[in-house]
């Protein structure tokens, strides 16, 4: 499996023109690029904006009317990315550097992380304001690279525009993410109802979910005003309460049953989301019984 560690290489690759910075590339789709390739790992965040985009990999794609679409995709350090596509397509790209976004942690967002199934649907407002970023990026990249500061203040405000837009997504598109709310509460219901892998994690539910935990949190966060872990934790801790009011388990026992490595680890965190030590929840409920 390949895998490109700068624009370079990966460009020459797909076919796009060579960058001119070793942390910022940014340019328009040629009429020629790699319409398929086996999975290769990329090591640098990039951000796609495309349009008449057909790809029968991406959900709710219909082979009996392939219509194209327009959207923003991402691909990130660490995850294997691969494509076979029929046409052409048209649209711009954005790639930063590991080391850029760790310079300027501000530039930073989630959905940097999310993985290419978890695309953006543009309305056509949002798709004319993309459109006009990138064609000032470009302008700039090309002309301009002296002035980092505007290239970095320009990148910043596309990624800020694009979370915004994400917001919209989540909060718009009910049907589409009211049934992952839904899966989510369910698979953390049951988990304590087979064989347990540890304290239950984001990752866990995540990949149950065939989503990145970025976008199950933000997700999840959106449509309950907690966090994915939060909601874990509570959910861990209830369960807890459970045990220490209806079984005979010790607090040791108790902590193992819930997945915890280590008593006193379990101890700490039931008086963090309780107040109470698991002994003094215990005596004050058989207080009050």
């Amino acid at each position: 499996m390949n895998t490109f560690r700068n624009f370079k290489d990966f460009n020459e690759y797909i076919g796009l023109d060579e960058p001119i910075d070793k942390d910022i590339d940014v340019g328009v789709y040629p009429e020629k690029t790699r319409l398929r390739s086996e999975g290769i790992n990329i090591d640098f965040y990039r951000i796609s904006f495309k349009t008449n985009y057909i790809n029968p990999e991406l959900p709710d794609f219909n082979p009996d009317d392939p219509k194209p679409i327009t959207a923003v995709f991402f691909n990130n350090p660490g995850n294997i990315y691969k494509w076979d596509l029929d046409d052409k397509f048209e649209g711009y790209y954005l790639h930063l550097s590991k080391d850029l976004i760790s310079k300027h942690r501000y530039l930073f967002q989630n959905y940097l992380e999310y993985g290419y199934h978890e695309a953006l649907f543009l309305t056509k407002e949002e798709e004319t304001e993309v459109i006009n970023l990138y064609q000032f990026l470009v302008k700039h990249y090309r002309n301009n690279l002296e002035n980092y500061n505007v290239l970095l203040a320009s990148i910043n405000l596309i990624l800020n525009m694009v979370e915004s837009y994400y917001r919209r997504q989540f909060k718009t598109d009910i049907k589409v993410y009211s049934p992952i709310v839904s899966e989510f509460q369910q698979l953390l219901k049951d988990y304590y109802n087979g064989p347990i892998e540890g304290i239950p994690s984001v990752h866990y539910f995540a990949d149950k979910m065939h989503l990145t935990p970025n976008y199950l949190g933000d997700v999840i966060k959106t449509y309950t005003h907690k966090s994915t872990i939060e909601t874990i934790h509570e959910h861990v801790a209830e369960r807890a309460k459970i045990l220490l009011k209806e079984s005979n388990l010790s607090n040791t026992e108790i902590a193992f049953e819930l997945g915890f490595d280590y008593p006193n680890y379990f101890a700490k965190f039931f008086k963090k989301q309780t107040q109470l030590t698991p002994k003094q929840f215990r005596a004050k409920f058989k207080l009050l019984n």
